[in-house]
């Protein structure tokens, strides 16, 4: 085991492209700076991608689960078309798709297990579920330690397909049972965070917020009273954008979403949406949407309340909105309502309400100028610069026990 922080590699695992995982490009990123080497494993990552200074990517492939020629042209992802599937083939995706996600990713870790044996390494960070298993095979091989870094509360994942409790039972088994040899937990937020304490028995958790670097003085001006509301995220189902469209039949202001929207919901819902009035843009880069958020003036940061993970989430669409300092209309969730009323930078309505969320706007909209104060004065607290020494002092404790 190097002892030497300035040589110590670090392994992180990640079924992601990477290139878009800004909560694990945001961790290395940190971790470089701290003078660690970082390799990153990810899933099907693009060939044009690069990777930031300090940072090596490699990529694992996926493989095409239950996508052999006897499907025929059937894709069980969500279809890249502007035709809805069928009656009957969503019902056999909606049967079929939990067992192609389990192969998918089980080809994934087998594909990433064999491009670790060729990699020098001092620690392994597996992020999420997915690469649990695969991160602890390699920690016990190489008597290495490993950390464990949830990004939501697994076993209350949304889902679009069957009920599969024999594989969520068996699932928290492996994760109760895996993290008993983890060196350390790392979560998004405090409610998965005392799960992982009282459900899983784990007592070395910590929190370590999807935020965003605090941009200090550079905050753009923002006007008030503010000229819209925009959306910006993956256009989908459970995103409570029904109740978006909704809203902007009975609001004064101009609706925006901005994001990535060729899936079957979207194929249905964004016609909709447009009819409704809703402005509705392709996916930018951060920079683009950080603009836009701060042209609007009031930021959407919603999800269903249907799954456990969302009523626990810390989404990263809150701390883009906190760091481009711009208010928030929130659902009224656990974990996200929590921020929302400690800190007082936006307004809550209540999951799948019209009405209470047209409330909130009109809240919002009639104190601007006050939210706008107060987010300014929460960026400090609820940005990346404080996660990112929580994450450092993490890094520090568990290399220092195995010294």
């Amino acid at each position: 085991m190097t002892t030497h922080k300035d040589a110590i590699r670090v392994l992180m695992l990640v079924a992601t492209s990477v290139a878009t995982d800004t909560r694990v490009l945001r961790e290395a990123e940190s971790l470089v700076r701290e003078g660690y080497e970082l390799l990153i494993i990810g899933r099907n990552v693009p060939d044009d991608y690069t990777a930031p200074k300090g940072i090596t990517v490699y990529s694992a492939t996926s493989g095409k689960g239950l996508r052999p020629s006897s499907m025929g042209s059937m894709t069980l992802n969500r279809a890249k078309t502007s035709k809805r599937m069928p009656l009957h083939m969503r019902a056999i995706r909606w049967a079929l798709l939990p067992l192609h996600r389990a192969r998918s990713f089980q080809s994934w870790a087998d594909s990433a297990y064999q491009v670790a044996l060729t990699l020098e390494f001092d620690l392994v960070h597996s992020h999420d579920y997915t690469a649990l298993e695969l991160g602890s095979r390699l920690a016990a091989e190489r008597n290495l330690p490993f950390i464990y870094d949830s990004h939501e509360w697994w076993v209350g994942k949304q889902r679009q397909h069957r009920p599969t409790p024999i594989s969520d039972l068996r699932e928290a088994k492996v994760e109760q049972k895996l993290l008993q040899r983890a060196a350390a937990v790392i979560t998004v937020g405090e409610s998965i965070a005392e799960l992982m304490r009282t459900k899983r028995g784990v007592k070395n958790v910590y929190v370590v917020r999807n935020s965003f670097p605090d941009s200090g003085n550079q905050t753009k001006k923002i006007a008030s009273p503010p000229r819209g509301v925009i959306y910006a995220g993956r256009i989908d189902a459970y995103r409570e954008l029904e109740v978006i469209i909704g809203v902007s039949k009975e609001i004064d202001l101009q609706i925006s979403w901005m994001g990535e929207h060729e899936n079957q919901w979207a194929t249905k819902f964004v016609p909709l949406a447009r009819r409704a009035g809703v402005e509705v843009l392709s996916s930018q880069p951060l920079p683009a949407v950080t603009t836009a958020m701060q042209n609007a003036g009031l930021v959407f940061v919603t999800h269903s309340n249907q799954f456990e993970s969302h009523r626990l989430a810390m989404p990263n669409k809150l701390f883009h909105a906190i760091h481009a300092g711009v208010p928030v209309i929130a659902t009224d969730v656990t974990e996200l309502g929590n921020i929302v009323r400690q800190f007082d930078i936006g307004e809550l309505y209540q999951p799948g309400n019209v009405k209470s969320m047209a409330a909130a706007i009109l809240r919002a909209i009639s104190r601007h100028a006050l939210l706008l104060e107060n987010i300014n004065r929460a960026k400090s607290e609820l940005s990346w610069e404080r996660d990112s020494d929580v994450l450092s002092k993490v890094y520090s404790q568990v290399l220092a026990e195995v010294r």
